[in-house]
Order: C-alpha cells, then structure tokens, then sequence
C-alpha cells in the first residue's frame, strides 16, 4: 500500500510538471541520484535534503523530477516530516500521509518526540529523510531583512541539528532551493481559491553539492559566545548518541579549561550544526535568486 500511495503520487507529480500548466527548471538533480545510487555508500549512511518551505505544494510536487522508477523503493523516495495539525487532520489524511512516508510531527513537543526519533532511525538503516528546516511555510515576501536589507532565510528548527548529529554514520547532506512554488500556491488566498494552483508559474528546483561532514564536525568547538548560539536555550536531553553526538562528549570531558555541563554543550553544538546548514541552503538560495531569495522571474 506504501510504494502504491507513493507511486501514485509521484506520477501525479511528474504529469502535472509535464503537462505544460507550468514549466519547471531543474539543476543539480545528479547529486541526489549519485547519493541514492551510490554503490559505494555504506548500508547504514542516509541521504539528508534540506530545503526552503514556500507552499503547500513543494512536497510532493518536487519530487517529479525524479526518476518514475524512484518510487517503487522506500530507499530512494524521502521519508518527510509533516505536521500533526495540518496534514494528519482525520483518519483518511492520517493514513494517506503515513502510507506517503510522511512522519506525523506536533508543533510545541520539542526535538525528542517519535517523529524524530523515527527519522534519525531512518537514516541508520540508510534511508533518505528530507527535511524543510523552517517548519512551516515561509514565502518570500514575508522573510525577515538583515541590517543590510537583504532578505534572509527564517531560522531553521532544532531538531535539524539533533537528527544530523545522532546518525550512526555522518549522512551524505545535501541542500535545495526551490523557487516559484509560493506563485503556483499563494499564501492567504480565501476558500476555495487557496486550494487551488495558479497555472503558468514559473518553477525552479536547484540541488546543491553536499555539505562536507568535516564543516559540520567544525561546530565542535563551538562555545558560548558564538553568534549562532543561544547559551540560554537549554534542553533535558537525553544521554547523546550518534557520530557526532559521541565526539562532543568525548571532547567535552577531555577539555577541563572551559568545560560545560553536558546537556549545555549539547544544546550548543545542535544549534551550531542547524546554523551551518541554515548558511547553506541560503547560500544556495541567493546563488540561485540573489539577494531577494525570491523567484528571480517576473510574474507570467
């Protein structure tokens, strides 16, 4: 029932993206095929994307880009987050969205609900997990502006940094971007018109190369004064696990000049390993879009 829900889906998506009601550009799409199809890739390292959020549609609609036969292996379609309140709504959508490899997330329970707990497992067994790091939908002409006036990408959310730092295996990260999607599915539009797509739009999907594992282990010496930390965000956090969860114990205890409590240091690095994959996909974005991080295209 999964790989039909997924398949089903998925064709829909690639129909839809085929049937000239919009157009789609696609670049770097081979970095996620090489990373799924990977010989070399260890049973137990998983796939790790992460994206900006501009619509309702970007999930599942993306995914029409891949290859048809993607969908009929749960190894090389994502397993996604999906919040709790608006997707897993009634019994149908609930498991609709489940047989979809969405993972009922609830807004407010922190990073060590099930969801996450799921996603890291996910990844141990070498699975693909995407991730939007915002949680919710943010277009573009709501983000946040820097001292500057450029538009910035809102934060991204905690848990981010707990599942990329409790994988057994550093996973193979790769960020997206996405533009065009909030033109195709605007925000704030009254019923029924929300619900429906805005045909013509002009869509893009860009695949960045993978961040490397040696840039996220750099959040190790991360301390209280960085500027991509809260020191007072603190979490009861259970004893931390992972390849990078174990390293920052380790280096922890063995640095008595400026040693933190555990759960302190922890909180710590989370935050820094979710700001480098924050600058990352920005990054990725403003390559993309510029400055505006907004699709770069006049309205058609």
């Amino acid at each position: 029932m999964s790989t039909a829900t997924v398949a089903a889906v998925g064709l829909t998506c690639k129909a839809f993206l085929s049937s000239g009601l919009c157009s789609i550009h696609v670049s770097g799409l081979n970095v996620l095929r090489d990373a799924l199809e990977s010989a070399s890739r260890p049973a137990g390292q998983g796939v790790v994307t992460v994206c900006n959020h501009i619509s309702t549609l970007d999930d599942p609609l993306v995914w029409g880009v891949l290859p048809a036969r993607y969908y009929l292996s749960s190894r090389m379609t994502r397993w996604a987050l999906g919040a709790s309140d608006i997707i897993f709504t009634n019994p149908v959508f609930s498991t609709f969205f489940a047989l979809g490899q969405t993972l009922e997330t609830f807004r407010g329970q922190g990073i060590y609900q099930k969801s996450v707990d799921v996603a890291i497992q996910k990844l141990n067994t070498g699975n693909w997990v995407h991730l939007f790091g915002e949680g919710k939908v943010n277009q573009p002409n709501t983000y946040p502006r820097d001292g500057l006036g450029r538009a910035m990408l809102p934060r991204f959310k905690w848990g981010v940094g707990r599942i990329l730092m409790e994988a057994n295996i550093p996973p193979v990260v790769i960020p997206m971007w996405v533009t065009g999607f909030d033109r195709l599915m605007p925000e704030g539009r009254p019923f029924p018109y929300k619900y429906l797509p805005r045909l013509g739009a002009r869509l893009s999907v860009t695949f960045g190369s993978p961040i490397p594992a040696d840039e996220i282990h750099a959040a190790l010496a991360v301390t209280e004064k960085d500027p991509d930390v809260d020191p007072s965000a603190k979490f009861a956090s259970e004893k931390q696990g992972g390849w990078l969860g174990e390293a920052s114990r380790q280096i922890n205890q063995e640095n008595t000049a400026s040693r933190y409590d555990e759960k302190t240091y922890i909180s710590l690095i989370r935050q820094k390993v979710t700001a480098i994959i924050h600058r990352e996909v920005e990054a990725l974005g403003r390559s993309v879009s510029g400055d505006s991080l907004a699709d770069p295209l006049p309205p058609p």
